[in-house]
Parts: structure tokens; C-alpha cells; sequence
């Protein structure tokens, strides 16, 4: 079983390796990850938004990173997920 910490390194790594070169720098939202299930939601904007949160600088389509704390798998959120971090449980 991961710990939180850990998960989130994991999360900020895959973000590192995903980031396109024609995408604004991006780095995770650490004031809103939170646990659901088993699943750590990793949510992540571009810097300028975390910097500001100006609702301007704000990506609209930023599916949230998750990492499973079982087996420490880490991906990207999909469409058929969204209720987890939409109304996550604990």
C-alpha cells in the first residue's frame, strides 16, 4: 500500500513525462488532491493559474491524474471517472 506522499511524487513525475512541448508549463494542484477510494485525484492546471487562480489562465479540459494506492498504477482520469472526483468518496 502507497502513501499519500509517495503517490504524489509519482503523479508530479507523470505529469513531467506527459507535458507536450506546445502546452503552458502545468504542475499539480496540491491544495485540491484529495483520496477517493483507493485512488489518490491528482488534479494539475498551468503554473499561471496555480499562481493566481485567475479563472483567465485556467485549462478547461485538465483531467486529473490518478494514482492507485494498491498497486501504485498512475494515469490519466477519463470521461467515464469523472464521478470520482466529482463526488469523491472516502
Amino acid at each position: 500500500m502507497m502513501q499519500q506522499d509517495e503517490a504524489l511524487q509519482l503523479a508530479v513525475a507523470f505529469l513531467a513525462r506527459s507535458q507536450r512541448d506546445d502546452e503552458p508549463p502545468l504542475a499539480v494542484d496540491p491544495e485540491r488532491v484529495r483520496e477517493s477510494g483507493r485512488l489518490l485525484i491528482v488534479p494539475y492546471n498551468s503554473v499561471q493559474y496555480l499562481a493566481s487562480r485567475n479563472d483567465r489562465h485556467m485549462l478547461l479540459d485538465c483531467w486529473p491524474i490518478l494514482v492507485d494506492l494498491d498497486r501504485g498504477d498512475v494515469r490519466f482520469g477519463t470521461l467515464d471517472e469523472r464521478h470520482l472526483w466529482r463526488k469523491p468518496t472516502a
